[in-house]
């Protein structure tokens, strides 16, 4: 039956739109359109009426005799910053594992907020071109796009499922993958360690994790711990600190929030060595650390690297912290 008379078409995102329209005097049908499928909705039933989808992941990569490794992880990152994500991932990942990197291309990136609203679509855009080159899950560095522009973690959430569904690879990014971990270890209240974070970045994330249900009993950066006078002090280190500071800034941290029953680091902060001149990351760090600190330690780094790890079911190879320990290879996730 042709629709009586259209009563509204409404957008929700960028990618899903409503359309209202009366079905007879009495009931008006609710038809959802996203680049995925078109749903009609009536009272509480929904039934898919047409598939949109153009792509289709090549099929050669479901044939593992075609793939370099068994499993392939692409990852991406911030522009204008050489990442340490991969090789961090594949120093504790099993043997069978690779890792390929693609960096996203913003010419004029000054790591602002505003810039990672207007260039979010570039994640999608990333997740295809590893689609493509046959990656089984892709990975973003950069925990700050989640929470840019005000979104919510359900926005991170329903934008991953359907960039995940529509290149048949899912995607993680580090800032939900903070908010999974969380709710993985059964974390209530917990403390935010900014690191070197500019205020609007950890304040941001501060009330990401907020509306993710999770109580923030404390939450500051480097400067608001003492490590340095100003933000630009902070800035002029290229996020390259003393290896010290990774101790002394956890446990300034779990002394401000002795209630937290956990610890969040906001941020793949490097810390370098004086004897090698070797940078780590909480990754290399978090056993001590927590053993340190006496509670779990849940950063950027160590909660997307869990996040892929549960979507290829396996487990590092490597002592780890709490998180990290809990993985198990298992043939069903």
């Amino acid at each position: 039956m042709p629709p009586k008379r259209w009563l509204k078409v409404s957008s929700i995102d960028d990618h899903t739109y409503q359309l209202w329209y009366e079905y007879d005097t009495q009931r008006a049908i609710l038809l959802v359109v996203d680049t995925v499928s078109i749903y009609i909705k009536y009272g509480s039933n929904a039934v898919k009426v047409s598939e949109l989808n153009p792509y289709q992941k090549p099929a050669r990569w479901f044939e593992p005799k075609n793939k370099i490794f068994p499993y392939q992880v692409g990852f991406t990152s911030p522009p204008h910053d050489f990442d340490a994500a991969p090789t961090d991932f594949l120093e504790i990942a099993p043997k069978g594992v690779g890792a390929h990197g693609r960096m996203i291309h913003v010419p004029d990136y000054d790591h602002s907020l505003a810039q990672r609203v207007d260039n979010f679509q570039l994640l999608e855009e990333f997740v295809e071109c590893m689609a493509n080159n046959g990656a089984d899950v892709c990975a973003q560095v950069g925990s700050n796009w989640v929470h840019a522009g005000g979104k919510k973690p359900e926005d991170i959430r329903d934008f991953c499922k359907r960039v995940s569904d529509k290149y048949e690879t899912p995607l993680h990014m580090a800032g939900y993958a903070l908010v999974e971990a969380l709710r993985e270890i059964g974390a209530e209240k917990i403390a935010l360690n900014g690191v070197y974070h500019w205020p609007d970045w950890w304040q941001g994330k501060a009330r990401y994790l907020r509306d993710a249900g999770f109580d923030v009993v404390w939450a500051g950066n480097f400067v608001d711990q003492g490590f340095f006078a100003t933000q630009e002090e902070s800035n002029d280190c290229n996020w390259v600190f003393p290896h010290a500071m990774a101790a002394q800034s956890m446990q300034y941290v779990a002394e401000q929030a002795p209630q937290a029953d956990a610890i969040v680091v906001n941020g793949m902060c490097n810390f370098r060595r004086a004897d090698t001149g070797l940078t780590e990351r909480i990754v290399s760090l978090e056993v001590d650390l927590e053993a340190q600190i006496g509670k779990p330690i849940v950063a950027s780094d160590t909660a997307l690297y869990w996040r892929v790890f549960k979507s290829l079911r396996l487990a590092p190879k490597t002592p780890q912290g709490k998180l990290l320990s809990s993985l198990q290879v298992t043939d069903d996730e």
